[in-house]
């Protein structure tokens, strides 16, 4: 019984002392693109550059025409009041005689 035992756990330890290489492989077999190890980096598609160019062409766009349509989210909705007319006591300073 120990024998059988010792057999299997030899298998299993042999077995994790196997190099990892087909991991390292599968990574690149999988990963959904060009593989580009010791090269420069392979060129994007001619659709990937068209739709960049029209998102960010339909972003700018939309945070022009906000800017320009409606500007108080930027600079407020009411005008800025005149500090100097603050009293000292809605200031919450104490008078002077105390």
């Amino acid at each position: 019984m120990s024998l059988s035992r010792g057999i299997n756990l030899f298998k299993t330890v042999n077995s994790l002392k196997k190099p990892i290489y087909g991991h390292l492989m599968q990574q690149s077999r999988n990963s959904g693109g060009l593989y580009s190890y010791r090269c420069g980096a392979y060129p994007p598609s001619k659709l990937s550059i068209v739709g960049a160019n029209v998102l960010q062409g339909f972003m700018w766009w939309w945070v022009l025409w906000h800017l320009w349509h409606e500007s108080d989210h930027i600079t407020g909705e009411f005008p800025w009041p005149d500090t100097s007319k603050y009293t000292d006591e809605e200031l919450g300073i104490p008078p002077d005689d105390e």
